[in-house]
């Protein structure tokens, strides 16, 4: 006999894709067009509907400044985000609700404290942000460029979402809590090491084959890698093999393009 509480998580997804599921035409009208998506097989894309119609239920998605959020709009940031989740399961996404969507980059102000002491108030422009336990604030246009236009290693949806799976250990550091059989050991070893190599390359001004942004801090280095792991495997293959031998073993999958 299964453990309850795998049944009763069966049983619950079985009536969430009884009671709210995604109308078939605009499955099919979105997923077909989603570049990310190309390389999974038939099993894969049902088992990603099923994530999916999860997700929509669970989750809200709603629009500032004024953007309607279509249900087909929905699916193209739900399907993406549940891409990480495929065969890690629906709890890597416990302890938040909540997607915000704006029309477009969004401003943010926070307070940052100088050499001497001193705090000021400074303000970014945004296409994404991850709270640790709030919401995932995404920009519309920015979600729209990165899913129908390919670029390699660019995908704001995955990024952000793989925040919420390094969040889930209380603190974004790059290491997400990792799948029974993986040793902690080996992951830091391979991720610390890729990082500290750009780290030196991005001081030294040295070309580099990643987006340098992912020098900024561990948690980022591991979303903007999970970003090449499932747009551009090659690309993170080549520069970083350990690396992506790591998240290979922790997304379960295999590259997708």
């Amino acid at each position: 006999m299964q453990p309850l509480s795998t049944t009763l998580r069966r049983w619950r997804m079985r009536r969430i894709l009884k009671r709210h599921p995604i109308p078939h035409c605009i499955w099919q009208k979105v997923t077909r067009r989603m570049l990310v998506l190309r390389g999974l097989d038939a099993v894969q894309m049902a088992h990603l509907r099923e994530m999916t119609t999860w997700f929509l239920d669970k989750k809200s998605i709603t629009g500032a400044h004024g953007l309607e959020v279509t249900l087909s709009m929905r699916v193209v940031v739900a399907a993406q985000a549940c891409l990480l989740i495929l065969n890690l399961g629906v709890e890597y996404f416990d302890g938040w609700v909540e997607v915000i969507l704006y029309p477009g980059a969004f401003r943010v102000k926070h307070m940052q404290m100088d050499a001497m002491g001193l705090v000021h108030n400074e303000a970014s422009i945004l296409s994404g942000e991850s709270w640790l336990r709030g919401p995932v604030i995404l920009s519309w246009d920015d979600v729209i460029r990165d899913t129908f236009h390919f670029q390699a290693g660019h995908n704001v949806v995955l990024h952000e979402f793989a925040h919420k799976l390094d969040a889930l250990n209380g603190a974004t550091n790059g290491m997400p809590p990792l799948r029974r059989g993986m040793s902690r050991g080996k992951w830091a070893e391979a991720l610390s090491e890729a990082y500290d190599t750009l780290c030196l390359q991005v001081e030294a001004e040295e070309p580099v084959f990643i987006n340098s942004y992912a020098a900024t801090s561990p948690a980022e280095f591991f979303a903007v890698l999970s970003e090449y792991f499932f747009t551009a495997p090659d690309i993170l293959k080549n520069c970083c093999p350990n690396v992506h031998k790591q998240l290979t073993l922790f997304y379960r999958q295999p590259a997708l393009r």
